[in-house]
C-alpha cells in the first residue's frame, strides 16, 4: 500500500492521528468516524502570483462518498440548523484549478459554526494566511486546521434520527489553526491559533496559543516530522503575528 506520507506534499512535515487518512487532490483530511468530521486538514496553500485567472468559487457542497455512510454529513444535517458550512481548508486557498476549488466544498472538509464567528474573525485569519503567504520571502506556507472539542462542556449537535443515515454531527466548541511557513532561507516559522466558535472580537494575535497546548486539545503532534528541537522554543511559547 502507498504511504501517503511519501506522496502527498502537504504531509511532508508530518500530521496528527486520525482514523483514517483522506487523501486529495491537493490537500489531506485526517477524518475522525467518532465526531462525523475532519479531526484535521493540511494543505500547502496554492497561491500563483503569475496565473492570470483564477476559478469561481464552486459552491457544489456534498457528502464524501469515500466516507461509510453511517459516519459522514449529508447535506440536510445543515439544513436549518443555524449554523454554516464552515470550511477548515479555505475555498480561496484552492482556487488555481476548478477540480482543486471543487474540492473544498466536500463535506468531509466542513465543521459546523456560528455565522458570526465563520463570516468575520475566522474569514480574517484566512486573508491573513493568505497574505503571509503572499510575501516575497515565503516560499510555501503549511496550514493544520482542526476542530476542538472541550473536557467538560456540553456539545451541541445538528441533524436529527431521520436526518440522511440518522447521525448526528457534533458542533466543534472551537478551531485550531497551526501556520508552518518555510522562508527563501529554508527557515520554518510557526504559528498556532485557538479560536472559540462564537463571535470573537480584538485582533488576530489575541488568539496565539502555545502549540504543544494545542496538541494536547487535538490529541495528536503537529509538524512531528520536524526534528523536535528545531521546533520546540516555537512550539512551547506562542511567537509575535508576523
Amino acid at each position: 500500500m502507498n504511504d501517503p506520507f511519501q506522496m502527498q506534499p502537504e504531509l511532508r512535515y508530518g500530521a496528527p492521528v486520525c482514523d483514517e487518512i483522506l487523501t486529495g487532490r491537493h490537500f489531506t483530511i485526517g477524518y475522525s468516524y467518532y465526531f462525523r468530521q475532519a479531526k484535521w486538514t493540511l494543505e500547502i496553500i496554492n497561491r500563483n502570483e503569475y496565473l492570470l485567472t483564477e476559478t469561481e468559487r464552486f459552491d457544489n457542497f456534498r457528502a464524501d462518498t469515500r466516507v461509510p455512510t453511517r459516519f459522514r454529513a449529508g447535506l440536510s444535517a445543515y439544513k436549518g440548523s443555524g449554523y454554516d458550512r464552515g470550511h477548515l481548508v479555505a475555498s480561496a486557498n484552492q482556487d488555481i484549478q476548478e477540480i482543486q476549488n471543487s474540492e473544498t466544498f466536500l463535506l468531509s472538509n466542513m465543521s459546523p459554526q456560528q455565522p458570526g464567528f465563520n463570516r468575520h474573525i475566522w474569514r480574517r485569519l484566512e486573508f491573513a494566511i493568505r497574505d503571509l503567504n503572499n510575501r516575497d520571502d515565503i516560499l510555501e506556507t503549511y496550514v493544520l486546521t482542526a476542530p476542538v472539542f472541550y473536557f467538560g462542556i456540553p456539545i451541541e449537535t445538528i441533524g436529527s434520527a431521520d436526518d440522511d443515515y440518522g447521525i448526528y454531527i457534533p458542533v466543534p466548541h472551537g478551531f485550531i489553526k497551526s501556520v508552518l511557513a518555510e522562508d527563501r532561507r529554508g527557515k520554518l516559522s510557526l504559528w498556532t491559533f485557538e479560536m472559540k466558535n462564537e463571535s470573537l472580537q480584538g485582533g488576530l494575535g489575541e488568539y496565539l496559543v502555545s502549540t504543544y497546548d494545542a496538541e494536547q486539545m487535538i490529541g495528536g503532534r503537529f509538524w512531528d516530522r520536524v526534528s523536535g528541537e528545531d521546533l520546540h522554543q516555537q512550539k512551547k511559547k506562542p511567537r509575535p503575528m508576523w
